[in-house]
């Protein structure tokens, strides 16, 4: 969830209580859709930066 939070607070400026304010399943979409757009901006797979569902998960 952590995780999660910070992708979308980095990306698009949200304070963490709006994030906390989501669903896991809302938050799941918006890192998809966050990732996608990275994708989109940046095809060169050199340069592409990792989707957050890349990353393994750490404990």
């Amino acid at each position: 969830m952590y995780e999660e939070m910070a992708f979308i607070s980095y990306y698009f400026h949200w304070e963490s209580a709006d994030v906390m304010g989501l669903d896991h399943k809302s938050r799941r979409r918006w890192c998809h859709e966050i990732s996608e757009i990275h994708k989109r901006v940046n095809p060169s797979k050199e340069k592409q930066e990792k989707s957050i569902f890349d990353l393994k998960p750490t404990r």
